[in-house]
């Protein structure tokens, strides 16, 4: 089969525009919807939502304190760094005392 009569059945297709009406538009949706068929758009911005603790640090300590920390930080329901953050806090509330 060559390209050029490949479509020649098709002959007596006619085009017409597609309704664009909000009238067709939300019948259209109804009967999608009504048929199983859901708006799969993105309901917010995809990923994660930016930190605002961008700055890092990497302390190095003795392997009994860094234990200490890490387990005080998860029973407090803390990341590390978020334990540190308040250690850092209660010894400005100290020092300014």
């Amino acid at each position: 089969m060559n390209g050029s009569n490949r479509l020649s059945g098709l002959s007596g297709l006619k085009a017409r525009p597609k309704p664009s009406s909000s009238e067709d538009l939300d019948r259209a949706d109804r009967v999608g919807e009504a048929r199983g068929f859901v708006d799969r758009s993105p309901r917010k911005k995809p990923g994660r939502k930016p930190s605002k603790r961008t700055f890092q640090l990497h302390p190095k300590v003795l392997p009994d304190v860094g234990q200490l920390i890490a387990d005080e930080a998860e029973a407090l329901g803390l990341t590390q760094g978020q334990f540190v953050e308040q250690m850092w806090s209660a010894y400005l509330e100290m020092k300014n005392r």
